[in-house]
């Protein structure tokens, strides 16, 4: 796949069919992306790759929070900025608009916040689940690095035919996913990204962009 096909088709995917992904796929993705940039070369990135009945598992573990209505565990960093302000704060919005009323939750639905809990908490239904995690000394840079690694891996997979879902959610439950992978104390969740194929037959989100021109600004050309 062209690399401008693999971004312009690369979207976050919020209905993933049951069929398996070849663990070789899934090696051959991670073994290329370890050629991601990385300042200094640190690599800080550590990955966790759950599938199977220990996927199912965890899903059964983090959906029973949800529906409990479980606030979630204490937070190793913000999802957000507080008082998140224009045009930001509008962007967000109106993708969680589009987002969830593809999914069928309404807006003004008291129970949102569980369901919307409850729906990622499936990762969606993927098979798979990355849990990228970085060592707590790390600093902005690095986890500016762990970004630029799962984009990279995000297109990779997009190569494969694969799509996925970056879930900052799984934080929520920071501590349920460490004593799945067996993650130490030492080391910060930043983000579950589900993996799979895309489910046939569902509504397919894609959400919009601001302009280059409201986030690009040219010198001297």
């Amino acid at each position: 796949m062209d690399v401008y096909e693999a971004v312009d088709s690369r979207r976050a995917v919020r209905a993933f069919s049951d069929e398996p992904v070849p663990k070789e796929v899934l090696e051959r993705v991670l073994a290329a992306a370890t050629r991601a940039p990385s300042s200094g070369n640190l690599q800080p990135w550590h990955v966790y790759v759950v599938t199977g009945e220990p996927l199912a598992d965890l899903k059964r573990q983090a959906t029973a929070r949800a529906l409990a209505g479980d606030p979630g565990d204490e937070r190793d960093y913000p999802m957000y900025p507080a008082g998140l302000a224009s045009p930001y704060r509008d962007r967000f919005s109106a993708a969680a608009a589009q987002r969830y009323e593809a999914l069928g939750i309404e807006r003004d639905d008291p129970d949102r916040p569980r369901k919307i809990a409850t729906v990622n908490a499936e990762a969606f239904g993927a098979p798979v689940v990355l849990f990228c995690y970085l060592d707590r000394t790390m600093g902005p840079g690095q986890w500016g690095d762990a970004g630029m690694y799962l984009q990279t891996v995000m297109l990779l997979l997009r190569a494969e035919g694969l799509h996925s879902c970056p879930q900052v959610m799984w934080t929520m439950y920071r501590k349920t996913v460490g004593r799945t992978v067996g993650a130490d104390d030492e080391l910060v969740l930043f983000c579950g990204v589900s993996v799979g194929f895309e489910k046939e037959g569902v509504p397919r989100l894609r959400t919009g962009r601001a302009d280059m021109t409201e986030t690009v600004t040219f010198v001297g050309v």
